[in-house]
């Protein structure tokens, strides 16, 4: 790529000229004429579009968007390029099948979480066959939490055995409660990892939602809520930790429960909940439960509760109890979180309004959209001009963005083509930077690159309801580009490029004593997320095994060298 920095990084940019610009660009219209022609259709204009464009719906952009048509710097005569019709009734073309293929039910009122059939609409089809033995696990995984959920009998008399400090033998129904740890993006991989520990132990999902998660996400399951209740007796977050006395690993530990001869071990004998620490500790999970024979304790508690901050989907993967299931649910490895997210994961009408407004007013007409998702992590901080370079260089080697050609030359392979930049970061001088480019300059091949940065929040917060409503927007923005580069270890930049089911580039971090990574990027081998620690296969053996080598649907992740991830042979 030949690139050309723009003289003031920083060109003045106003958004309704920007706009005004990617309507006249390259046009041989002169404005005056452009307006004439405007003001005489504007009472047409009024009587088609009147009654949709009102102040709730109108297509403006989140606090903080930046935005512009970069391709109006050139000076060269562009094409016209005839707007596409972005409107939410005849946006989705790319996929018709709301129901993504059986995978969610429709036994829910559209209006009460627009998301849930529409946001798939605006992605490419999956690249990967849903299949019936899944769909028939989520329909009857429904009906099951529906008969044991919140609010009904069972659910109430489980409680009272909580409380009474009884776990009893043949159960009716079984929990598992999810408790949030660190970010957005570690909790929705967990979230997922979680729900599908459910599915294979014949568990119920319930979720405490801390208050930077209210309003997030709709409801998943017809007739039910996976909301934990506020009056559940173990509520408290902060109290489970590794060190809990509750935990499996400390109950081996302590002679509260034995794993020698699990078929042995009565319900009626165990304590009334059992705790699963599932979160990194020294690079490995903490709980090493992974193991046939820790699976049967387990799955005699009524109650589980369990904190994480992993994608331990794959751990799942690596249990033998588990295997013949999985690969009836699965056959396609690396499409785990890609349909699992798709089903779970349903941004509120709040949030939706946020992306869809966001989407139809400045992607919706690219040719091609292509995310950039850069994050710079406390423990391992990198220059904002080497982390910049880095990215150039992987755009330059991956072809990922047009050349730039002279401002002044004459180019005749204009193609009118829009190329659609977005960029996800807590920072804006990636965007200052690779707009500051686009706007001075034109493409050799005469497309126009036009970048966007919906927010820039300077730093994460992870306790903000507002913060958290802009990351999942964002997430689901990034989900929607036909390429994704990405930060490594980013667990952002996992969920939103498996949403896509597309494989990204990944921005490799320097070793830990270099400041520039040698290798700018290089692309994944599977749109599934890494887990960042995996779990000690070792079980009964003397010696730990590594599942890349013995596992031929795992390898290791190409920016954590030590994780683990499916991927497809």
């Amino acid at each position: 790529m030949d690139v050309k920095w723009a003289r003031s990084p920083r060109a003045p940019a106003d958004g309704d000229d920007d706009k005004k610009r990617a309507g006249w660009r390259g046009s041989g219209v002169r404005p005056k004429l452009v307006l004439v022609g405007f003001l005489l259709t504007l009472p047409l204009l009024f009587i088609v579009f009147g009654g949709r464009w009102g102040s709730s719906s109108f297509p403006s952009s989140p606090a903080g968007t930046k935005h512009v048509d970069a391709g109006a710097g050139s000076t060269t005569p562009q094409r016209t390029v005839t707007p596409k019709n972005v409107s939410a009734s005849t946006t989705p073309t790319l996929s018709q099948d709301k129901l993504l293929g059986g995978l969610l039910s429709a036994a829910f009122d559209e209006s009460s979480c627009q998301s849930r059939y529409k946001s798939n609409l605006y992605r490419k089809p999956s690249p990967f066959p849903l299949s019936p033995y899944l769909v028939q696990k989520l329909r009857k995984y429904e009906a099951y939490h529906k008969k044991c959920g919140p609010g009904t009998k069972r659910y109430r008399r489980a409680i009272k055995q909580l409380k009474a400090g009884r776990n009893v033998d043949n159960a009716e129904c079984k929990y598992v409660v999810w408790f949030p740890c660190n970010g957005l993006g570690n909790r929705m991989l967990t979230i997922a990892s979680t729900f599908l520990y459910a599915l294979l132990t014949d568990r119920v999902l319930l979720m405490h939602v801390a208050a930077e998660q209210e309003g997030l996400f709709c409801e998943p399951f017809p007739g039910s809520s996976w909301v934990l209740p506020g009056d559940f007796p173990h509520n408290n977050p902060y109290s489970l930790n590794i060190g809990a006395p509750e935990s499996y690993v400390n109950m081996l530990k302590n002679g509260g429960v034995r794993n020698d001869d699990p078929s042995s071990v009565r319900a009626s004998s165990l304590p009334p909940y059992v705790y699963l620490h599932v979160e990194q500790f020294r690079l490995k999970l903490s709980d090493n439960v992974f193991c046939d024979e820790d699976q049967t304790v387990l799955s005699k508690f009524n109650w589980m509760l369990l904190k994480s901050d992993s994608y331990f989907a794959p751990a799942l993967f690596m249990t033998p109890v588990f295997e013949a299931e999985l690969a009836k649910m699965f056959p396609h490895k690396e499409s785990v979180f890609h349909h699992l997210g798709r089903y779970l994961f349903h941004p509120t009408n709040r949030v939706w309004g946020i992306i869809r407004r966001y989407y139809e007013a400045y992607l919706a007409r690219a040719d091609e959209k292509i995310g950039f998702q850069i994050r710079i992590f406390p423990e391992k901080p990198i220059k904002f001009e080497n982390m910049y370079d880095q990215l150039v260089r992987c755009i330059r080697e991956q072809n990922l963005l047009p050349e730039l050609g002279e401002p002044a030359a004459n180019l005749t392979t204009e193609s009118g083509k829009v190329k659609a930049v977005l960029i996800a970061s807590l920072y804006s001088g990636y965007y200052e930077k690779i707009r500051g480019m686009y706007y001075e300059n034109p493409t050799k091949t005469g497309e126009i690159v036009a970048v966007y940065q919906p927010s820039h929040e300077e730093q994460q917060q992870y306790t903000s309801n507002e913060h958290n409503q802009k990351a999942l927007a964002e997430i689901y923005l990034l989900s929607y580009s036909d390429k994704i580069t990405m930060s490594a270890w980013s667990t952002f930049g996992y969920v939103a490029y498996s949403f896509a089911g597309v494989k990204p580039w990944i921005l490799l971090r320097p070793d830990w004593n270099k400041e520039v990574s040698e290798v700018a990027c290089v692309r994944s081998t599977s749109v599934e997320p890494c887990l960042h620690s995996p779990p000690i296969l070792s079980c009964r053996a003397k010696k730990e095994v590594d599942a890349a080598a013995v596992k031929p649907y795992v390898r290791h992740c190409e920016d954590v060298g030590f994780g683990l991830k499916l991927f497809d042979s």
